[in-house]
């Protein structure tokens, strides 16, 4: 949510800011902005609406520019999206510019004092009352980190920061707590971004900062600080994935082209971790041994949104074959009741951004209560990655669209994998029973790969069929029931149809006065052991017998299931554990296909935002 870039080298800065920009389009924003030096000025400039529009009109302005320079891209949350709302922030004097992320959460009162004091806001933001934090600061020290280490003091809340001063063009500096920053280091030039894919055309050495780490940035380097003034060590990481896997390689769409990944993404995220002869896990990387699951008698999993789903699917992998209890928690919720969670608890959070507030807020509130915490993570360096105590990588590589596709998978698989583990290491899972999962697992990816080039023609077709829809209904049961709510979820965030996922046999209690023949009902509805076929079945004709339209996901060659209704599509047969795997991927497609049809953003669906990092 929201976007950082900054700039300091000898770089046209103008150039370096909006590439930056637009490799930070998909955490999702209603306005964009830059500031950089124009001869011994600052030269702000902003646009309510996309970067191209941004791009645009700098181009009809005669500046040439100069670094340091930083630009923002703003998700609207203190006042509506406007150019005076946009980033980055000037002071009173237009001397120094602020580009933030997060949320000050007693910026209210900073206002009131700021105000009394003859300051002159011009936003309804509550960024702006940094800049004129550091303003007063600047005042009293003419020192730039040392004005902005007083004004981080006086803030509450969540913030990455980029601060320049027209008086010091050598110099910026930049901070964070509870929102993601990294700095990037080349030759004679630095930068700073709120996530690597900003940076990647330019640098692979980065750096990642902590909570409390003040940065200041000069051509020659970087230098690190806590707050309280102490210099700090933070090692450079060398990042090793393609740049060119974020970009759209051909595809219409981020989102498609990441769906075509998925088989990759999963070897990717078993590679080097699973033994499909011996049917061993093998989580070193992670640093997980027996003693880290000692004493463990339940487990919390915590995420929102898609990696809630996920944690569901977890559930039922967990509970059946490595026989703990499991509890799954909407972060949002975790946070603000009393979870009976202790020393012999695990709790398990799950954030493909790994920088999710609400699930970092549950891990928080976790390890304060005792318990041990692992994290399930695609962003290396990530806040939840360090402050767990053990992570797993998905290493999914770098997802752009919004709406997460090649991360739900792999976090399917990391949790598979863990169940596995988990399942031997508890005496629940035979050796016998481990090398036929760990078989099929291996298998997985090929299968998916064939999968998607078999069903995505008929799923384009089907989509003609259906795009004119307002209402869907998508059940399933058992360990397919999470999958119906991924579904569901998937098709209102991009194509904007209002759709539901319910567990089937929740259908007469209430969702059943919604059937009639303008309402589709997607139904999940395999032939294989453990996924209650029968019981579907008759929850397909309870639609039927009300003229609801049924698009049916089952079991190739099932012609009993094809009869009965309105459209099938035939998917590979799979075991209990690895359907979610097999039956996402087509939702996935089907919803694309559907946006495309009603002529949708993709990639960046409205109010959206790829990492949440505000509650």
């Amino acid at each position: 949510m929201c976007g950082i870039i900054g700039y300091l080298g000898k770089r046209p800065v103008k150039s370096v800011l909006l590439e930056g920009l637009r490799r930070l389009e998909y955490r999702g924003y209603d306005s964009a902005g830059v500031v950089f030096f124009e001869g011994e000025r600052l030269f702000l400039h902003r646009v309510k609406g996309k970067i191209l529009d941004l791009d645009e009109s700098l181009a009809r302005l005669e500046v040439r520019g100069e670094a340091p320079g930083l630009g923002h891209t703003r998700w609207a949350t203190h006042g509506e999206p406007s150019e005076t709302n946009a980033h980055p922030h000037l002071d009173c004097a237009g001397e120094v510019a602020v580009v933030h992320n997060g949320i000050i959460e007693n910026h209210q009162a900073l206002k009131r004092e700021l105000l009394a004091r003859g300051h002159r806001f011009v936003s309804e933001t509550d960024t702006e009352v940094i800049a004129h934090l550091v303003e007063e600061a600047l005042s009293e020290t003419g020192n730039l980190p040392e004005a902005v280490r007083r004004a981080l003091l006086r803030l509450r809340g969540a913030y990455a920061v980029g601060i320049i001063w027209r008086r010091d063009p050598g110099r910026i500096v930049c901070a964070r707590n509870q929102s993601p920053l990294v700095l990037g280091l080349g030759e004679e030039e630095v930068f700073l971004a709120s996530d690597v894919p900003a940076l990647l055309p330019w640098t692979r050495r980065v750096v990642f900062l902590e909570d409390g780490d003040l940065a200041v940035l000069t051509a020659g380097g970087i230098s690190v600080f806590r707050l309280d003034g102490s210099p700090v060590e933070r090692s450079v990481q060398e990042i090793t994935w393609d740049a060119s896997r974020a970009e759209k390689g051909g595809f219409p769409h981020f989102m498609l082209k990441e769906i075509y990944e998925q088989p990759e993404a999963i070897r990717d995220t078993l590679r080097g971790r699973l033994d499909p002869e011996s049917g061993e896990v093998h989580l070193d990387d992670a640093e997980l041994s027996p003693d880290f699951f000692k004493d463990t008698e339940k487990i919390f999993i915590v995420a929102c949104g898609t990696s809630y789903h996920a944690g569901l699917v977890g559930k039922y992998l967990l509970e059946r074959w490595a026989g703990v209890p499991v509890e799954v928690d909407l972060a949002s919720e975790f946070r603000y009741r009393s979870p009976l969670v202790n020393e012999r608890t695990l709790t398990i959070v799950i954030s493909q951004s790994g920088e999710t507030a609400d699930t970092l807020a549950g891990l928080r509130l976790a390890r304060e209560l005792s318990s041990r915490v692992l994290g399930i993570v695609n962003v290396l360096g990530s806040t939840i990655a360090r402050e767990a105590d053990r992570v797993i990588y998905t290493h999914a590589g770098p997802e752009i669209g919004v709406a997460s596709t090649k991360a739900f998978t792999s976090q399917l698989t990391v949790l598979l994998l863990l169940t596995l583990y988990l399942g031997r290491l508890r005496g629940r899972l035979s050796p016998e029973e481990a090398r036929r999962l760990a078989g099929e697992l291996y298998e997985i990816p090929g299968r998916i790969q064939n999968l998607i080039e078999e069903v995505h023609p008929q799923l384009r077709d089907l989509s003609e069929k259906y795009f004119r829809r307002e209402n869907f209904l998508y059940l399933g049961r058992n360990i397919l029931f999470p999958v119906a709510l991924e579904g569901a979820l998937k098709l209102k965030e991009i194509s904007y149809i209002h759709a539901e996922g319910y567990a089937a046999g929740e259908m007469k209690h209430g969702p059943i006065a919604l059937i009639e023949e303008t309402v589709p009902t997607v139904a999940l509805a395999p032939r294989e052991a453990g996924l209650v076929y029968e019981k579907m079945l008759s929850n397909i004709e309870e639609v039927r017998s009300r003229r609801g339209p049924v698009l049916a996901f089952g079991t190739r060659g099932d012609q009993a299931l094809a009869e009965k209704v309105s459209d099938f599509v035939g998917l590979p047969p799979v075991s209990w554990e690895f359907s979610p795997l097999v039956y996402t991927v087509p939702l996935q497609l089907f919803a694309y296909e559907m946006a495309v049809r009603r002529g949708c953003d993709v990639d960046q669906p409205r109010n959206l935002a790829k990492s949440v990092t505000v509650e």
